[in-house]
Formats: C-alpha cells, structure tokens, sequence
C-alpha cells in the first residue's frame, strides 16, 4: 500500500503517544511496522524526508567570535596595551603605532592556528560515529545511527549504546544502564509488558532511551522517537553547552607562564629602576621596561601546546587511533605498562572453524567443507553441531556466504562453517524458529536459544567448555545419545587441553535435555562436541611488543580464555609465558604472596578491574584494551583505557580515552610513541622560547647596569620577540620527534614539564647568547669605535642571528649535529628561512629601517655579527655532544653491571 506524508506524519515523532502503555503488537501496528522484516527502503526513505536525521544539536562547536574574543583574555595583550597607551601618553606615536600592529598580528596568529587545532579537534571527534543493528525488509544490517527513523526494528545486545527511544517487543535478562537520564546507577531490568500512564520515567520497564546502555541480556525494540524528540533531546535542548575542559598540560602551561609573568615584570623594574638612577630618558626606559616584560613571557604557550596536540591527534588518527580525550595524548607518553585483550589485539579477530571434536573423531573442515577424509558417520555428527551452532546464533549472513556477516566474530565464523559444508542457513531457522533466548552471561560463559518445530522444542546451547561440561549428563554419538561418564568426561577435558595448547579457541556445543526448561536451560544438557577455531597472531605483533621492551614498556595479557590457548598466544608473540595465572589466582597476587606473571588467563571483568589498581598502586601508568559493556569501568579505571573500533561495543568504546579504528597492538605502541613526540616538542619549544627571552633580559639589564649606551630599542625587541620567537617555537612544536624516542624509558607521570635539566638548559643557552650579544657589544664600542647611537644595529643583528641559531641547540644529546629530527623538521627550515629574510628586509627596506632606527652595517661589522651570533650554536653544541657521549657510557656502564 502506498504511503504518503500524512500517514507518516501519524507515527513520527511529534506524535505525542504514551508508547509504554501499549502492548508491543499495538505499537507494531501504530508505527506500521514489522517485527520480523522491519521497515523496507522506500518507507525508510519518505520516513526520513519527514522525521529528519536522528541527531542532536550540537553545542560542543565553539565558535569563531568566541575564539577571536579568547585572543584578549591575556595578561600579555593587557601589557601590549599599556606599552601602547604609554607611548601615546608621551608623545611616542610611532611606537604607540607599532605596538597596536603587534597586538594585531599577535591576535591575528593565535585566531588562525587556534582555530585550526580546534576544527581539527572537532572533526577527528566526528569520526567516532555510533552504529546500530537494524531490521529492513527481513535482513540485520548495520548502519550509522543518524540514520535510524521511527518504526525500524533495533537488535540490542549487551555493550550496545540506545540510538534512539525505543519500544521494546522482545527482550531476553535485557538490562540497561539509566543512570544518564536517572540518576540511578543500579542496571534497571527490562521487559515486554506495558505499564500505567503515570509511570515516571525510571518506572518505564518497557522502554529503552537514546543515550542510555545495555548492560546484559539481548533483544529487539521499535523506534518510536528520534533525535531531539527523544528524552535525551529534550534535556539537550535545556542544556547549554559546558566550557570544554583544559588537559593538565595545558595548566600546568598556564602556570607557567604565570609564574613567568611576575617574574619578568621584577626584572623589569629593576632594570627600569637602575636606567632612570642614571639618568636616562624616562619615556624611553618605561617602554622598555613593558617591551622586556613583554619579550620575556612567551605568549604563544597555550596555542603552541594546543597546535601540538591537535596536530599529534591528527597523526594519530592517520595511524588509526582515535582520540576521545586531548589529555591522553599527554598521558600516552608516560605509560609503563600495557594490560592487552588476547583476541583481535593481539590476534587478526579471523576466526576460522578449522574442526569439529565429536564424540566419534575429528572433523576437519576447509574452505571447501569437510575433508576428504571425513567418514558420514562423523559428517551426520558434525551437522548436528553445526546445525545447532546456526539456531544458537545472533549474527548474520548476507546472500554471499564468502562476504563478511553481521555481528559477534565468533558466531559469524560458526555460520560460515555450517554454510561452507552445504547446510541451507534459511531452512534451518525455519524449520526451527526462535521462540526465546538465555542472553550470554559474562559470569556462566553461556548462552541458550528456544526453538519451535511442531510441539517439539529445541534447546541450543553453547559456551566455555569448562562451563558447559559440567552441565552434561550424556554425550550424542553416531550410535545415539549415550550417558557421560566420569571417564567419558576426562577424555573431553583431555581434548580440550591438547586443542587450547595448540592456541585453538574451543566452543563446546550442547542441546538441552529432558529436564531443561526454559527458566532452567542448563540442566541435563547433551553435548555434541567442540568447535575448534583458529584466530592467527598478527603479523606485526612480536616486533611491536619488542618495541615496548625497548622502551621500558611492559606488556601482559589478559584473556578470559583458558591457561593453555592464552599461554600458546603469548609465546608466538613474544610474551613470556612461563609463569601463566588464572583469575581465580588474584587474591594471592593482590596480597603479595605470590609474584606478578605476564598472562593472566580465565579473567573476568571484576578481576580486570582489580588488577588495573594492584598496578596503579605499584606506581604504573596502565593502558588497557577492552571490547566488552562489562570492560567499561576497567577502561575508565586504567590511566589509558584503549576501546576496540572493530568489534568493540559501543559502551566500551563511550568509556575509553582511545579507540583502534584497526583493533591491532601494533596501533598502541604508535600512540604511545607520537605521545612521547608531543610531550618533547612542547619541552623544545619552552627551552627555546625561555632561553631566547631570557637573553633578551639579561642583555638589557645587565648593559644598563653597567652604563652602556641601551643594547637594543624597544621597537627593535618586539620585531625580534616576533620574528625570532613565533616562527621557529611554531614550527619546533610540530616536529616529528626523535627517531629513537622509543628506545628511552617511559617518564615518570609526576614529572614537571619543566625539570631541572630542562631549566639548566634555559640558563646555558640563554647565557651563551647574552654572552654572544654583549661580547658584540663591547668590541663595537671599544675597539671599532662605532658611535653609541649605532651600535644598536651590531647587537640586533646579532642577538637576532644568535636566536635564529639556537634552534640547532634544541636536538637530543643522541643525535648529531647533522642528522637529527630538528635539521629533518621542513618546517623549522621554512621558518629560519623566513626569519632572515624578515630581518633583511627590517635592515635594508628604507621605511622599516627608519622605524626601527637601523643601519646596513660594514664589511667588518658583518664579520663580528656573524662570528658573535655563531658562537652559542658552536659552544651549545660541544656542550650538547659531551652530554651524548656520557649519557652513552652510562647506559654502557648499566649494560656492563
């Protein structure tokens, strides 16, 4: 039957209708829709013209006025004022002038590049779209949630985040986190059965809300509301949007410059002080003084950390990891161990069923279906198992059984298999339709489906074979079911172990017995056999861990499967295996009776938990993956918790810091890495900034002290604050790191960006310029006899030159002076580059000269200038390569010991 808006515009969302107070089979009927083959296209289509995309308004966007108006929220602008309102104050208007156009340009700056890093930001964060499992015309697919409309059948599973208010029609110990809409941390049971019209919100039993989670349990609901028509909507809509949160680094930055602040702004006053004493212009020294205070605190630390870590959160979503938070980036370069999921993290997540274990033999099974070898006997068998793996099932084959299904990777592989064999998937669910479910439990690792033929019901079971084995009473054989006897049962377990060792994961297969029932499935059950399944290490797993050894990074897994399968991984991967321990092991680890082991196998969510803590109190930075709803609050306990973006759930994956859009190991270690690389760029860029702005201090205070004529000009030190400063410490914050930053230890999560090596730093190089400028200074005076008044220009062009140089001063102490990540930097080229031309131009350019009272210096001041400003770099890097040379015979000498 055709449909037209009107009849849509009946079920769409401004429809205000008590869905809880409808059964299911009227909701179906008030939505048109279906529960067994849900919407179909067009319907989809003439749905969404009406109703629109299933999302929120956003508020999380900030604005551009509202970053242009952030640029004069400074202490540094308030000082540029003052500089400039002083100037005018004594007649200084040129000065007055070119104060105004640096604040312009200043702000000019921090706009544009700030603005950059917080659309990038914004952008890489839209990557992390949320997808839903729904029903369309017959067929489960996956889509982007935006896209859900009212009157589509949602799959919910446990892990899986609510897109949209729903309706719910069937629900197997379904459970849902409300605490979001709530308040109530408690997981609120759900079921079919509608309730009264005055139910309050957290009474509704028989709905689900967008935004809320499942935290157990399966089943199917009905969109009856989306986007801002839903509950979440409507408190969006009331909600105005919370100031984004600044990261630690960023504080810690803000105090810096702080404390920077008052630090210069003595100096100045002291230097003011003593140019006033003796005589000086007080114009003139009052300018200074701001221009010094100005100079010194380095003014671009907030965009600079912000460019930083845009920029590391763009190359780390290159490499396939997806920051949720810009405070991990920083927190990535601290990590001392890493707690790893076996499956899809360490292993390629392919799973293949390679073979059957059935009471008569093995079945071996190909690409093609069962091995030639395989007698009928044991095919009938092995159909049997495999027919009861399809009805215990939630996953999905498209028409194309090669392509990929549909849901959980496990039982797409068990689907794969039966249909590899011949099995007619279709025909067996309908000879066998669904008519319930036992949810999987994370606790009794099983689960159950009901099915209907006739007045016959079929109960399927599958799980753990140390959980289901002891739910057996009897084993089904070519020659009929017979009972399981203690030998029988010894022999299985035998089996088992001799599979796991082989690294294979094993499913045990059951059917339910006489006595199971629907409120009990698990009694009587008969087993069938194992699926045997082989998941490959991935390639680039052994030389990834090798990587985290180098760099003092410890790397364990945590599995829940069984000792054997979980010690075989790790041994093809490189980590040890000698000393395996099972969960049940924790309390003597936790009491410090027993040592820590490598792999931790049989662990359950809770015992996750608990050892991300027993580490955390050992004084590690811990990152741990997780794909489960019940590894939501490991993740949020671990200092970095790492979401799996394949096969991870969606709660997960709202819980973590990162998610791996590709689920390899190999990902974390580059994340770690590019951590590393923001957190020394950063430190580059402040040993830089400070060293170069203290010169300029010392210069001018130590000159007027000591009664020479003033060494620089106002002017003339904010172009250098500008070009010197700016260009070079932009591009240092961006480089791509030292080469073998990961074969250092991890830093300690208490260490100041700032540390005493760092300051040590700041006063040597610092020194050694003013050293430079003030040595340039004197010979210009004293023996080349250049008059006072021009003898401005030898020390501009040297300290400016001096600076300029310094960068080089800035590579690691195992580097050289030509091979090293700062002389790879293309940006730091591009702005050494720059800045000559930019001083040239102020030199020989009429105009700029004349403001900045220069002159084009001789033959032999040329030669001063270049030989005074070359020698920090010349002394800076001697001093640097005696520092490589015995921080290479300590680590000789910790080798030798």
């Amino acid at each position: 039957m055709d449909r037209t808006a009107e009849d849509v515009n009946a079920t769409s969302p401004q429809q205000d209708v008590l869905w809880w107070t409808l059964d299911p089979e009227s909701t179906l009927s008030t939505m048109h829709s279906n529960e067994n083959d849900g919407l179909d296209e067009s319907e989809v289509q003439l749905r969404q013209r009406t109703v629109g995309l299933n999302v929120l308004r956003s508020h999380g966007r900030r604005s551009s006025l509202s970053i242009l108006i952030g640029q004069f929220r400074s202490l540094i602008v308030g000082l540029l004022v003052v500089a400039c309102v002083v100037a005018l104050y004594f007649g200084e208007t040129l000065e007055a002038v070119a104060v105004a156009v640096v604040i312009v340009v200043n702000t000019i700056i921090g706009f544009v590049t700030e603005s950059r890093a917080i659309r990038s930001m914004e952008a890489l964060r839209s990557l992390g779209r949320t997808e839903t499992r729904v029903i369309r015309s017959g067929r489960t697919e996956l889509i982007d949630a935006e896209m859900l409309v009212p009157g589509d059948i949602v799959v919910l599973e446990g892990g899986d985040v609510v897109t949209a208010d729903l309706r719910i029609v069937k629900a197997s110990k379904l459970q849902a986190d409300e605490s979001l809409l709530t308040g109530e941390s408690v997981p609120v049971s759900k079921a079919t059965s509608d309730v009264a019209a005055d139910a309050v919100l957290a009474e509704r039993s028989c709905m689900l809300y967008k935004g809320t989670s499942i935290t157990r349990g399966s089943g199917k609901g009905i969109v009856v509301t989306t986007g801002m028509h839903t509950e979440l909507g409507h408190i969006s809509s009331l909600v105005e949007s919370a100031e984004e949160s600044r990261t630690p680094l960023e504080e810690r930055l803000d105090r810096l410059g702080r404390t920077l602040i008052w630090v210069t702004l003595g100096i100045a006053v002291v230097a003011v002080s003593a140019g006033l004493l003796q005589g000086r212009d007080m114009a003139l020294m009052i300018e200074m003084g701001i221009a010094l205070a100005v100079a010194t605190v380095p003014e671009g630390l907030p965009v600079v950390a912000t460019i930083a870590l845009a920029t590391g959160m763009r190359e780390m979503a290159r490499r396939h990891a997806l920051i949720n938070r810009l405070s991990s980036v920083e927190t990535l370069g601290a990590t001392t161990l890493i707690l790893s999921d076996k499956t899809g993290t360490l292993t390629e997540n392919r799973m293949t069923v390679t073979r059957l274990e059935l009471s008569g033999g093995e079945a071996r099974i190909g690409d093609g279906g069962y091995e030639s070898d395989v007698s009928p006997e044991l095919k009938l068998l092995g159909d049997r198992l495999l027919t009861l793996c399809v009805l215990c099932n939630n996953a999905s084959l498209p028409t194309d059984s090669t392509a990929s299904g549909t849901g959980d990777p496990t039982e797409i592989a068990l689907l794969k298999a039966a249909a590899s064999t011949g099995l007619d998937l279709g025909a067996i669910q309908a000879k066998w339709p669904h008519i319930g479910e036992e949810a999987f439990d994370s606790d009794v690792r099983m689960m159950a489906t009901f099915h209907r033929d006739r007045d016959r019901v079929l109960i399927a079971v599958k799980g753990a074979p140390d959980s289901v084995l002891p739910h057996c009473t009897s084993r089904e054989t070519p020659e009929g079911v017979l009972p399981l006897t203690p030998t029988d049962r010894t022999r299985w377990i035998q089996r088992y172990e001799a599979l796991s060792a082989e690294g294979l994961r094993l499913l045990a297969i059951a059917s339910g017995g006489e006595q199971s029932t629907p409120e009990e499935p698990y009694n009587d059950l008969t087993l069938v056999g194992f699926a045997a399944m082989h998941d490959p290490p991935r390639a680039d797993v052994a030389k990834a861990i090798e990587a985290c050894h180098g760099a003092g990074i410890e790397v364990m897994m945590i599995t829940g499967d069984g000792v054997l399968t979980a010690a075989s991984i790790a041994e093809s991967v490189g980590i040890p295996s000698d000393m395996v321990r099972r969960g049940e092991d924790l309390p003597e680890l936790l009491s410090g009776s027993a040592p820590d082991g490598h792999v931790y196998a049989r662990v359950n969510p809770e015992q996750k938990l608990q050892l991300i803590r027993h580490f955390q109190d050992q004084g590690h930075v811990v990152a741990m993956t997780g794909d489960g709803v019940n590894d939501a609050p490991a993740l949020k306990t671990a200092d970095i918790g790492i979401a799996m973006g394949v096969r991870g759930t969606q709660v997960a994956q709202d819980a973590s810091d990162m998610i791996l859009q590709d689920d390899s190991f190999a990902t974390i270690v580059s994340a770690i890495d590019r951590g590393r690389v923001i957190f020394e760029n950063i430190r580059r860029f402040l040993v830089f900034l400070l060293s170069c702005n203290i010169s300029e201090v010392l210069i001018v205070g130590l000159a007027t002290t000591a009664g020479f004529p003033l060494p620089i000009l106002p002017l003339q030190l904010l172009f250098l604050n500008f070009v010197t400063d700016v260009f070079p410490a932009l591009a240092l914050g961006v480089g791509r790191g030292d080469a073998a930053i990961m074969e250092q230890p991890p830093r300690s999560p208490r260490e100041d960006i700032m540390e005493r090596r760092q300051w040590t730093d700041v006063a040597l190089f610092g020194g050694l310029i003013t050293m430079a400028t003030l040595g340039a200074l004197y010979i210009s005076l004293v023996h080349l006899h250049v008059p006072s008044e021009e003898v401005v220009t030898i020390t501009f062009l040297t300290l400016a030159l001096a600076q300029l140089w310094n960068v080089l001063n800035m590579r690691s102490a195992r580097t050289t002076l030509l091979a090293n990540d700062v002389v790879r930097n293309p940006w730091v080229t591009a702005s050494l580059a720059l800045c000559v031309v930019l001083v040239l131009v102020a030199l020989y350019v009429p105009q700029l000269s004349e403001v900045l009272r220069l002159r084009p210096p001789s033959a032999i001041e040329w030669v001063l200038i270049l030989s005074a400003s070359c020698f920090p770099l010349i002394v800076g890097q001697l001093i640097i390569a005696v520092r490589g040379h015995l921080q290479q015979g300590e680590v000789a000498h910790s080798y030798g010991s």
